[in-house]
């Protein structure tokens, strides 16, 4: 025992160190990332307030603006009447655009007309003169740029972390930098260095207050917008991101200030990290890297949408823009600013921005500060010390219990550091415990595994493995034991059988047979079912023990309509291997049956005893006599509401003195075809005139039957029977029913 114990804690031990090598970095373990990141965003998800900030308004370049107004880009002109309308007529604060104007606008064509005027229209002076007059009307550029000339607008432009062979490095022109990074820390941040950017023109953004990059290197290995940078480096400058400098403006404040942690070391090797973002009178959490995790409200729809067209036309509402923040951004697909976030899968690039500004203003700003990291590290030495020594002491329920108890302290701890605003980690504690609990139930499941043994020798003959371990989760249920139940059972057998075998020889017979009853065996194993034993040809098979099947008769017939696809299939195989075709009929029936093991003290066999066992073969040597492949009696047909079934007779069969109404299953109702549907229909009426010895109409209904099917031998067998009865009518009392006097 004491040895016992000492391999439990070195094991739990070395749980442990796995996992604290994961969380000192020297080994990264994904799927504990990716656990991790699950976590962050249930919590996310869970507290969301789903709720609308009417701060931040966003215009949208959405599909019915791009309809109205015509696809992107708009001409610049139309971009100044937009701002000019933001500001003038709605009285917007600030304007952020989460868009690059990168390129020249060249939709007015004054390019072309100053190519004429300086080679074939370079001596028509009214042409010239025109062009003077209009000039400055084309100027679409300029236009946007004097529209943007003091008011309070942030142009979007993006960073590159990684340039292609060929691509240049710098396009457009860089707003002012926030600051000039330090020389003697500017390589110790672990903020994004990025090599190259794509900008707006420089009249453009000479024109603007300030512009703010929208790009995001910090993207999860998911694909999921979780983290943002509010701040990147470039050629030793620090720029902010849209959001950042969104807020700024509307703030009216250009100062900003880098909270920065060091150890006062003067060696040279002092340690820098970056704590917090100050603006204003906000201080804005970030980690070693200036990011911040996105705050989400909710869904998309957390701010207020104006289709841009709206802006054009001055028909949105003044009420809904007159001092509010305002992003510009689009959710059309074609324009592809749509992000995976941990709320939704599509969401617009521009609400991510809205959500962060929002978060400053609020001071939501969720934050993972540098300790978190000592705390993750004694957190997993604590549980797993408390764990390792108190399991062994107690119970499997109590362990149960104990392990819930802990882990639900972790998450409730989590919870309530979220609520201020701290992320603490969540996923390695959960895992440690599933861990250290897993390996200590180990020695109970040794205990149950040689249950599951015990069970396998009982029934492993019998059932299929995928059941033996089902039955294993509570093996003192099942036993040898007789008992009365209600089960289904099913007999198969091979019709001419005699005839087959006499044209075959030993070694070929037997390979037949093997080649037959596998693939049987393997349909009723798949559905469920019990073999009870093979007798020959034959397979005798049962649902509902010993493991109890609320649905045995459906499974049953399930395998029984499967076995006959199965056989089609092997039908071709056999036409292959030169060897005769065969075909099986089936029989089934629901009702009362002795199961458990019987036999004598010589050898004993887990089988089923009864009436109900006896009608089941009894209607499988029917099949032959109907001409049908499966017959079921009325109280299998009862279980299955959900198939269709052709009455084939009501019989009385040897040893049994009670009719039974047996029947052909047809197929499940959802797949029943409409000329197979009127056949049915007709037959219902050939049988009520049948039994009602209506022998004119009777035999005219089958007679057409006849035509329609002629392979059908249920359709003569009562051409013969009306036949007989108008020579010996069956009398006023006949109630309908056959006797069939041999098995």
């Amino acid at each position: 025992m004491q040895l016992q114990r000492i391999i439990r804690l070195v094991l739990s031990a070395l749980i442990l160190c796995a996992l604290l090598v994961n969380t000192s970095g020297l080994i990264e373990y994904p799927f504990i990332k990716q656990l991790e990141n699950w976590t962050y965003d249930a919590r996310l998800n869970f507290t969301r307030s789903d709720t609308i900030d009417d701060r931040i308004v966003i215009v949208d370049i959405d599909e019915n603006s791009l309809a109205e107004v015509g696809r992107w880009p708009w001409s610049r002109d139309r971009l100044a009447t937009f701002v000019e309308n933001l500001f003038g007529l709605y009285q917007a604060d600030v304007v952020g655009f989460d868009i690059v104007f990168a390129e020249k606008d060249e939709s007015s064509g004054l390019e072309q007309f100053e190519r004429l005027a300086s080679t074939t229209l370079k001596d028509n002076s009214t042409y010239l003169r025109e062009l003077d007059r209009i000039r400055p009307s084309l100027m679409h550029d300029e236009i946007f740029a004097e529209s943007l000339i003091g008011k309070n607008v942030v142009l979007g432009y993006y960073f590159k972390t990684n340039l292609q062979l060929g691509e240049p490095a710098e396009i457009g022109s860089l707003p002012p930098s926030l600051t000039r990074v330090d020389a003697q820390w500017s390589e110790r941040l672990f903020i994004n260095h990025a090599v190259g950017y794509g900008a707006n023109l420089e009249v453009l953004q000479r024109s603007a207050r300030s512009g703010g990059y929208f790009d995001n290197p910090f993207v999860d290995a998911d694909g999921v917008f979780r983290r943002v940078p509010l701040i990147q480096a470039y050629d030793g400058h620090l720029f902010a991101s849209l959001s950042l400098a969104t807020a700024q403006g509307h703030l009216e404040t250009a100062d900003i200030d880098l909270i920065i942690e060091t150890d006062g070391s003067q060696s040279g090797n002092e340690y820098y990290a970056l704590e917090a973002i100050k603006i204003k009178d906000f201080s804005i959490p970030v980690d070693a890297s200036g990011a911040v995790f996105v705050p989400y409200r909710g869904a998309q729809g957390s701010f207020s949408y104006i289709p841009a067209h709206r802006i054009l036309s001055g028909e949105a509402d003044v009420e809904q823009l007159k001092g509010k923040i305002v992003l510009v951004g689009t959710t059309a697909p074609g324009l592809l600013d749509l992000r995976s976030t941990p709320v939704q899968n599509i969401y617009p690039g521009v609400e991510v921005h809205a959500n962060i500004i929002s978060g400053i203003l609020d001071n939501r700003i969720k934050h993972k500060p540098a300790w978190t990291l000592g705390y993750e590290f004694v957190l997993l030495v604590v549980i797993a010390v408390s764990m390792a020594l108190l399991l062994p002491l107690v119970s499997p329920l109590l362990a149960a219990a104990g392990a819930l108890g802990i882990a639900a302290m972790v998450t409730i701890g989590t919870f309530i550091a979220w609520n201020s605003n701290l992320i603490l980690p969540m996923a390695s504690p959960l895992l440690l415990i599933v861990l250290i609990f897993m390996l200590h139930m180990t020695y109970g499941f040794f205990i149950e595994s040689r249950g599951k043994r015990q069970l396998a020798n009982l029934f492993g003959q019998y059932i299929p493995p995928e059941l033996v371990d089902e039955m294993s989760e509570s093996p003192q249920e099942y036993s040898l034991k007789g008992e009365n139940r209600e089960m289904t059972v099913l007999f198969s057998d091979v019709r001419g059988f005699t005839s087959i075998s006499e044209g075959m020889d030993p070694r070929q017979l037997t390979q037949l047979m093997n080649a037959l009853l596998t693939p049987m065996t393997r349909v009723i194993h798949k559905n469920r079912g019990t073999i009870d034993k093979y007798m020959g040809d034959a397979i005798m098979s049962f649902w509902g023990a010993p493991l109890a099947d609320s649905e045995h008769a459906r499974h049953a017939l399930y395998a029984a309509m499967e076995m006959m696809d199965e056989l089609k299939i092997m039908q071709q195989d056999f036409k292959q291997r030169g060897w005769p075709d065969v075909n099986i009929g089936i029989g089934l029936n629901t009702g009362n049956m002795n199961v458990g093991n019987m036999g004598s003290e010589f050898r004993m066999a887990y089988t089923v005893l009864g009436d109900a066992v006896n009608l089941g073969s009894r209607l499988e040597g029917l099949t032959k006599n109907y001409g049908v492949n499966i017959i079921v009696s009325e109280t299998t047909m009862a279980e299955i509401p959900e198939f269709i079934f052709r009455e084939l007779d009501l019989v009385r069969v040897k040893g049994k003195s009670e009719p039974v109404a047996i029947f052909e299953p047809i197929g499940h109702r959802n797949d029943l075809e409409e000329s197979v549907a009127s056949e049915l229909t007709a037959y219902k009426q050939a049988l009520i005139h049948f039994r009602s010895q209506s022998w004119d109409k009777a035999e005219l209904d089958f007679s057409n039957l006849t035509r329609l099917d002629p392979g059908r031998l249920l359709y003569q067998v009562y051409l013969d029977r009306i036949a007989f009865f108008r020579n010996e009518p069956p009398g006023d009392d006949w109630d309908g029913v056959f006797t069939h006097t041999s098995k």
